[in-house]
């Protein structure tokens, strides 16, 4: 995920929460939900989990890595504060793996009933079998293209089956949640809806009576969720499908609806947040422009101008992702053209 303006982001919004529980830590968010934070061992280093009153028990939104650590901390919270109670179901927004890490483990230990949006359960299910990384030389052709210099080529590409090591595997089957269900807990409707560019189609609930809105990755307070161009799909335009999906978001959304993400804190202040968003990849835009206007550019050339610090492998694989999916849009509005050279670098050039 890339950083965005925190004092931009944080004024004009409201945290009723100001201070998160510690890591592992559980407070009442709101009426029937509580909020559990699960720590990272990344530069973002925390998710948000949620359990939602179901009945007699818990519905958990989201598992955090699939990890000892953070199964030590599901361990902790089940024999401490959610000491006899029960968890009914597993609802994951999506299949990254800090969202989806621990689906295999709770669902087999406590025997819940997994739902997730059809192409986020194939999707994780289609990285896990592919143990083999029968997709190493079309990942490396993929980077060659942007232009990254072999060694960090190989630092990208080496970083392994990561996937694997940080989740526990899916339950055979699932329960299909698309956009327009409504999914009941504890006596009460939330609206399903989804969301594409950060994940292919990420689930985000909605209870009306209340207002509260658990918008996963797809609106955040503080950071911009990553969107980036994937080697599997080297011509997609996820930002475009974004930028469409936060508009979805607003014009179906009051903008007093209490935002529970699963990362920074929870707020209110949905509308003016989206425009934020919105507003930070205008200006990547117009900084792609203006570079590729005096010269043509690769994306690798692009990486510094949009990002100003060291990046590790981890961070340049999700910075030349970004970079492409802007470039990638903006092809598609007629504002670059692209060219590519005999070493297959392609290189962009305003139009």
């Amino acid at each position: 995920m890339s950083s965005s303006s925190q004092a931009a982001a944080a004024a004009g919004l409201t945290f009723p929460h100001a201070t998160p529980p510690e890591p592992g830590g559980l407070v009442e968010i709101a009426p029937g939900v509580l909020w559990l934070r699960l720590a990272l061992p990344f530069q973002l280093n925390h998710v948000n989990v949620y359990l939602i009153e179901d009945g007699d028990g818990w519905a958990v939104l989201d598992t955090g890595l699939g990890d000892d650590a953070t199964r030590a901390a599901w361990e902790a919270a089940l024999a401490g504060p959610l000491a006899g109670s029960r968890l009914t179901r597993l609802i994951v927004t999506h299949f990254h793996p800090d969202h989806v890490g621990l689906a295999g483990w709770l669902c087999k230990r406590f025997n819940l009933p997994l739902h997730m949006s059809q192409t986020e359960y194939l999707f994780s299910l289609s990285i896990l079998l592919d143990q083999a990384g029968t997709g190493e030389e079309q990942l490396r052709a993929f980077h060659q293209s942007t232009g990254l210099n072999d060694d960090q080529i190989e630092q990208v590409v080496g970083r392994g089956h990561s996937y694997l090591k940080r989740t526990t595997g899916l339950p055979p089957s699932f329960l299909r949640l698309t956009a327009g269900d409504r999914i009941t807990l504890g006596g009460r409707g939330f609206d399903v809806s989804t969301g594409a560019g950060h994940a292919p189609e990420q689930v985000m609930l909605f209870q009306p009576e209340a207002k509260l809105f658990f918008s996963a990755d797809q609106v955040l307070a503080k950071i911009s969720p990553n969107v980036s161009v994937w080697s599997m799909e080297p011509e997609a335009d996820p930002l475009g499908l974004y930028l469409a999906s936060l508009a979805q978001i607003r014009a179906s959304l009051p903008e007093d609806v209490f935002v529970l993400a699963c990362h920074n804190l929870p707020f209110y202040g949905l509308h003016r947040r989206i425009d934020e968003l919105a507003l930070h990849h205008k200006q990547r835009c117009g900084e792609i422009l203006d570079a590729c206007r005096a010269e043509p550019r690769s994306a690798a050339d692009i990486i510094p101008i949009l990002f100003h610090r060291p990046l590790d492998a981890h961070q340049t694989g999700f910075a030349v992702g970004e970079v492409v999916a802007h470039l990638n849009y903006m092809m598609r509005r007629g504002e670059l053209d692209r060219e590519t050279g005999a070493d297959g670098i392609h290189l962009y050039r305003t139009r």
